[in-house]
C-alpha cells in the first residue's frame, strides 16, 4: 500500500527538530529516509498502528468527500427544477454549491500535491543544490497558484455574502411599507451598485494569463500607531482604501496607483510626508550653502542625502519624488529656451552641432582605448564613455540664470555656445536611449551578427535624424502661423487672472514635450524648443512669462536636486575616496582638455577666448548618467561596482563644477560682467 509508505516517511520527516542536534545526525536521517523510501531500510513496525489509523482516516475523508459531492449535485438539480425561485436566486444558490465543490476538490488536490512533492524530494540527491532549487521553485509555483485560487474563491464568497445580505434586505422591504426617503435611498443604492460594476476593470482577471505576468508573494505593511485601538480602526479603513504598502521578495516596495473603487478619493500620505519633509529641510541646507558661497542647489542635494537611504532613510516614495523632480528639469529647460532666442540659435548652430558630436566621438575613442588596455568589453566601454561625455544642462542653466550676456561686436556670446552645445547633448541623450536596446543585444551577440547590429544602429541614427528634421519643421510652422495668435489670445483672456496665462504656457510646454517624445526625441528638447518659440515674440513677452513660471520652476528644481541626493552614498565615497578622487579628476580634466581642443578647431579666431568658459561648463558629468546607469545595470551592460563608480564620479564632478566655473569666469570675463555671471 503506497499511502502507508508515504505516511511513514511523513512521520519520519516530521520528527522534532530538537532531536537533530548536529549536521552528522541530519545526514544520517536523510540517508535513512532515502533507504526507507527505496525499500532498503528497516520495516515500518514501530509506528504501524499510527500509520494504519492515518490511512484509515484519509480513506474515510475521501469517501465522505465523494458522498458530499453527490449530495451537492442532487441539490443543484433540485434548485434548477424549483419553480418557486427566480432565475437570479437559482443562479446564486447554484453558484454557492459550486464554490463548495471547488473547495472540496482543491483540498484533496493539496493533499496529493504535498505527497507528490515529498516523493520527488526523496528521489533526488540531497547534495544536489540545483535539484533542490528546482524542487523549491516547483513548490513555490504550486503555492502561488493555490494562493491565487484561494483568493479568487474568497472574493466569490464575499460576493455571495453581499448578495445574501441584499436578498435579506429586499425581503424585509417587501414585508413593510417604505417611506419616501427610504425609497429614494434604495434607488440610490441600486444606482451606486450599477456604477461600481460599470467602472470596475477586473484588472486582476484580465492580466493574470497575459504572457510575462508572474505570481509573487508580497508582504502587506500597515502603519505603526502607538494606540492599538486606533491602529485597529485604521487598519480596517486601509483594508477598504488600499493605502497600505506592499513589499515583494526582492525588497521592492509598492503603493496603490489605481484603486478598485474609483468613487472614493484617496491620497498617498507617504508621498505627502516626503514632499513636506524635503521642503522643510531644504531651507536650512540652502541657507548654509549660501553662507559659505556655494550654489543653493548643493544644499538641496545635501537635503536628499540626509533624507535618503544613506541618511535617515525617511523618504518612502522615492520613485514618486524622482518623477515630480523631472518636472523641475522640464521647466528649467523651458526658461533656458525662453532666454535663448532663435536669432542666437541661428548664430551658433554649426558650433552647437559639431562640438558635442566631436567630443562624444573622442570620448568613445579614448574609452575603447582604455577598455582594450584594461580588458573591458567594448559595449561597456562605449556605454561608460557616452555617459561621461554628457554634461548637466540644469546645473549650467543655474550658473547662467539671470546673467546679462550681451554680444560684443563680431564676437559670439559664450552662453549661446554653451547652451547650444548642452541642448545638442540632450538630443544625443535621446539618441543614446533609443540605441541602448541594440547595444544590449550587441553585448551578447556573436561575431557573425555584429554587422547586423551595426546596420541596426545606423538605421536608428537615420530615424533619429529624420525625427529631428520633422521637429524643426514643425517648430518653423508653429513660429510662423500659430505661436503669435496663441499668445495674443492667452494675453487677452488673462487680464486680471494670471492662472489662464500660466495654464496656457504649461499646456504648450507639455504639448511640445509630448510631440518630441512621440517622435523618439528627448522630452527635454521639446521643453527647450517651447521656450525658444515663445521668446520669438519679443523681450516683453519673455519677461512676463518668466515672472509667472520662475516660482514653479524654483520649487520643482528643489525636488529635482533633492532626488539626486537620494542616490548619493557618502559611506561608499569615504571608503573609496582616493580612487574616486583620482577618477573624478581624470574625467574632469579629460573633458576640459577635449572641449578646449574641439572649440579651438571650430570657433572663429575672434571668439577663441570663450573656449575656456565653455569648456569649464562642459567639464562635469550630467545627472542623467544616474538614469542611464540604472538602465544599463538592469540590462547587464555594467556591473554593480561600475554603476556605483559612475554615480560617485558624477556626484563629485558636480561638486567640483562651481569651483571650475568661477575660475574660468575670473580668468576670461571682464570685471563688470563677473557678478552677474557667477
Amino acid at each position: 500500500m503506497k499511502a502507508t509508505g508515504f505516511i511513514s516517511l511523513w512521520t519520519l520527516v516530521s520528527l522534532p527538530y530538537g532531536q537533530l542536534a548536529n549536521p552528522a545526525e541530519h545526514e544520517d536521517v536523510v540517508k535513512h529516509a532515502i533507504k526507507l523510501h527505496r525499500g532498503k531500510g528497516a520495516v515500518i513496525t514501530q509506528r504501524k498502528q499510527w500509520v494504519l489509523e492515518s490511512c484509515r482516516k484519509l480513506s474515510g475523508l475521501l469517501r465522505q468527500k465523494n458522498v458530499v459531492l453527490n449530495k451537492l449535485k442532487n441539490a443543484i438539480r433540485a434548485v434548477e427544477k424549483d419553480a418557486g425561485l427566480s432565475d437570479e436566486e437559482k443562479l446564486f444558490q447554484v453558484h454557492t454549491f459550486e464554490i463548495f465543490q471547488k473547495e472540496l476538490n482543491e483540498s484533496e488536490n493539496s493533499v496529493f500535491q504535498a505527497i507528490h512533492g515529498l516523493q520527488r524530494a526523496l528521489q533526488g540527491d540531497y547534495k544536489d543544490v540545483v535539484n533542490m532549487k528546482e524542487s523549491s521553485r516547483q513548490r513555490l509555483e504550486a503555492l502561488r497558484e493555490a494562493a491565487i485560487k484561494e483568493e479568487m474563491e474568497y472574493v466569490e464568497l464575499l460576493a455571495a455574502e453581499k448578495h445574501q445580505v441584499e436578498a435579506l434586505k429586499n425581503m424585509q422591504h417587501q414585508n413593510k411599507s417604505l417611506s419616501m426617503l427610504d425609497e429614494i435611498l434604495e434607488d440610490v443604492r441600486k444606482a451606486a451598485d450599477r456604477l461600481e460594476e460599470e467602472i470596475e476593470e477586473h484588472a486582476f482577471d484580465d492580466n493574470k494569463s497575459v504572457r510575462g505576468v508572474n505570481f509573487e508573494a508580497v508582504l502587506r505593511v500597515e502603519e505603526d500607531e502607538a494606540n492599538s485601538k486606533r491602529n485597529a480602526s485604521k487598519r480596517e479603513v486601509e483594508d477598504d482604501l488600499g493605502l497600505s504598502m506592499l513589499i515583494d521578495s526582492q525588497n521592492n516596495q509598492y503603493i496603490l496607483t489605481k484603486p478598485r473603487d474609483s468613487t472614493i478619493p484617496r491620497a498617498d500620505h507617504h508621498f505627502i510626508k516626503d514632499i513636506v519633509t524635503i521642503g522643510m529641510l531644504s531651507l536650512p541646507c540652502g541657507w548654509l550653502c549660501t553662507t559659505i558661497g556655494l550654489p543653493t542647489m548643493f544644499g538641496y542635494i545635501i537635503c536628499g542625502v540626509l533624507l535618503g537611504p544613506s541618511g535617515l532613510n525617511s523618504i518612502k516614495s522615492i520613485v514618486q519624488v524622482e518623477t515630480l523632480g523631472e518636472f523641475g528639469v522640464f521647466f528649467t529647460l523651458f526658461l533656458v529656451g525662453l532666454e535663448f532666442s532663435p536669432e542666437r540659435l541661428r548664430k551658433v548652430w554649426k558650433i552647437s552641432l559639431q562640438g558635442p558630436c566631436y567630443m562624444t566621438i573622442l570620448m568613445i575613442a579614448f574609452g575603447l582605448l582604455w577598455g582594450h588596455l584594461l580588458q573591458i568589453r567594448p559595449t561597456q566601454s562605449v556605454f561608460i564613455s557616452t555617459c561621461l561625455s554628457l554634461s548637466s544642462t540644469p546645473l549650467v542653466s543655474r550658473f547662467l540664470a539671470g546673467s546679462i550676456r550681451g554680444d560684443k561686436e563680431g564676437d559670439i556670446d559664450y552662453s549661446s555656445v554653451l547652451l547650444g552645445m548642452l541642448v545638442m547633448q540632450d538630443v544625443q541623450l535621446g539618441l543614446f536611449i533609443a540605441v541602448m536596446p541594440t547595444l544590449i543585444q550587441a553585448g551578447v551577440s556573436t561575431q557573425s551578427s555584429i554587422f547586423k547590429e551595426i546596420l541596426r544602429i545606423l538605421i536608428l541614427i537615420g530615424q533619429i535624424l529624420f525625427s529631428l528634421a520633422a521637429v524643426f519643421l514643425m517648430c518653423l510652422v508653429i513660429k510662423t502661423y500659430l505661436i503669435g495668435p496663441y499668445y495674443r489670445k492667452l494675453h487677452a483672456e488673462s487680464k486680471g487672472n494670471k492662472e489662464i496665462l500660466i495654464l496656457g504656457i504649461t499646456a504648450f510646454i507639455f504639448l511640445m514635450l509630448t510631440i518630441t517624445e512621440l517622435l523618439d526625441v528627448s522630452m527635454e528638447l521639446g521643453c527647450f524648443l517651447a521656450g525658444a518659440l515663445i521668446s520669438s515674440q519679443g523681450h516683453m513677452v519673455s519677461e512676463e512669462i518668466m515672472s509667472c513660471i520662475e516660482p514653479i520652476r524654483d520649487f520643482l528644481a528643489i525636488i529635482f536636486f533633492a532626488s539626486i541626493g537620494l542616490h548619493v552614498f557618502p559611506t561608499f565615497v569615504i571608503y573609496e575616496l582616493t580612487v574616486l578622487l583620482f577618477l573624478t579628476l581624470s574625467v574632469v580634466i579629460m573633458k576640459f582638455v577635449l572641449a578646449v581642443l574641439v572649440l579651438s578647431l571650430i570657433l572663429p579666431k575672434t571668439s577663441q577666448y570663450i573656449k575656456w568658459i565653455v569648456s569649464a561648463g562642459l567639464a562635469q558629468v550630467s545627472e542623467f548618467s544616474f538614469v542611464l546607469g540604472s538602465r544599463a545595470r538592469r540590462a547587464g551592460i555594467i556591473s554593480r561596482e561600475v554603476y556605483l563608480l559612475i554615480l560617485s564620479v558624477t556626484t563629485l564632478s558636480l561638486l567640483l563644477a562651481p569651483a571650475l566655473w568661477r575660475a574660468a569666469i575670473m580668468k576670461c570675463v571682464p570685471r563688470p560682467e563677473r557678478r552677474s555671471s557667477t
